[in-house]
């Protein structure tokens, strides 16, 4: 396969869009040419059965069907396949009706920790759709191209042998390939299924139904007050210019109205050497003068995704007003890698940049933050000082305690 002549070069960030079918549904991705197909396949259309071990094609984890032959998902670029057919391990089967190769998996216990099960069910596919009449002392060379941790080579082998054996006519085909059916979870973990519309990326003039947040505990929670000089009034009115409210977050633009208070717009942000771009939609459930309720999402171009619910109150005080923003965060992909702790300081950060933001376009001027992006040293330096000087101060308070509990007074400003 050869990469497009209109996709041949792109820079870093752009997008190229691609169109394939994934398990009997058509998508369209918008994906920089670097995704590979395993990434795409996991962190863009939430097909996570698609294992990824070596990233270099040995370990054969993420194989998968491409016009009907096996192939390695991480050593192919998405781009490259613009219009080709797919079929992953999901596609294989379902849960109330499984493909005979799961079956015998299942009955001979081909599996300890499960790892290589979706390679090893993709590649013996392929096998046996291509050479029916293998015979049972080749197979063990025949399925070499998955690697298994657990050494569980002789249980894998006799349940290919037995499908091999009950099908030498034909294997049948993927029972769980459908039109307009992925069956996956989306990225965020929102369902247990995910449409080819949920995959769709910026498509113009579309939003789903609502925006469905993860259960459980969020990646982080923010719980920000910060004091603007504005009136209550001239913070009423960025409450209800949402264009003008999405530029005072840094690196932030609103590219598109869908109707129904439905927005969608970008970010970027750069933690040191890494670039993050999300590409979003944002819904507005409650827009009052002192009061903005809103859900968002979005999906990172180089992998993962981050959905949000945030609510922002407007409180006079003295004579100005005290933003109060509270926000809960649920992050997949490499930007959860970070940490909980460090997202949570980067994520306050970009919240008191916001609410400066928003102070000077209460006032009337432009919001200067939003010009570019924040960065490692804007964003990662000031956490970081934050939290040393909070660490700093918890240790000299607790060492004052102890010098309280041994009777000893703290030294004075002079004997210091």
């Amino acid at each position: 396969m050869s990469l497009p002549n209109a996709y041949a070069r792109t820079e870093a960030d752009e997008t190229v869009d691609v169109t394939m079918t994934v398990n009997g549904s058509e998508v369209t991705m918008s994906l920089p040419a670097r995704v590979t197909l395993s990434d795409a396949l996991r962190d863009h259309l939430g097909l996570t059965g698609t294992h990824v071990g070596c990233e270099h094609g040995i370990c054969g984890m993420c194989t998968i069907l491409v016009d009907g032959q096996a192939s390695r998902a991480c050593l192919l670029f998405a781009v490259q396949l613009d219009g080709a057919e797919i079929v992953t391990v999901e596609g294989l089967g379902r849960q109330d009706d499984l493909h005979p190769l799961q079956e015998s998996f299942s009955k001979h216990h081909a599996l300890q920790c499960g790892f290589c099960t979706p390679g090893f069910l993709m590649s013996s596919y392929d096998l046996l759709t291509h050479e029916p009449d293998v015979a049972t002392d080749d197979l063990p060379g025949e399925l070499s191209g998955v690697l298994c941790r657990c050494t569980g080579y002789r249980n894998i082998i006799d349940a290919v042998d037995e499908v091999a054996n009950a099908h030498r006519a034909g294997l049948p085909g993927p029972g769980n390939c459908a039109q307009r059916t992925l069956v996956g979870r989306t990225p965020a973990g929102a369902g247990t299924s995910a449409t080819a519309e949920d995959a769709q990326v910026a498509v113009p003039g579309h939003h789903p139904d609502e925006i469905a947040l993860p259960s459980g505990e969020p990646t982080i929670t923010v719980d920000v007050t910060s004091q603007l000089e504005s009136t209550p009034e001239e913070v009423a009115g960025v409450f209800h210019d949402i264009r003008l409210l999405a530029r005072c977050l840094p690196g932030a633009e609103l590219t598109d109205e869908l109707g129904d208070d439905w927005y969608r717009g970008r970010a970027r942000i750069a933690l040191g050497p890494v670039r993050l771009s999300f590409d979003g939609i944002a819904h507005v459930l409650e827009q009052r003068d002192d009061r903005l309720t809103l859900k968002a999402q979005g999906k990172d171009t180089g992998g993962g995704g981050a959905q949000a619910e945030i609510v922002m109150t407007a409180t006079p005080s003295g004579t100005g007003v005290s933003l109060h923003a509270e926000a809960r965060v649920f992050l997949t992909g490499r930007i959860a890698s970070f940490g909980r702790s460090l997202a949570g300081d980067v994520s306050r950060r970009m919240f008191e940049d916001f609410a400066r933001g928003m102070d000077r376009a209460a006032a009337g001027a432009e919001p200067d933050v939003g010009a570019k992006p924040p960065g490692a040293v804007a964003i990662l330096f000031g956490a970081l000082s934050d939290r040393a000087r909070t660490r700093y101060r918890n240790l000299r308070q607790r060492s004052r305690d102890h010098r309280r509990r041994d009777g000893r007074r703290p030294p004075s400003r002079d004997e210091r």
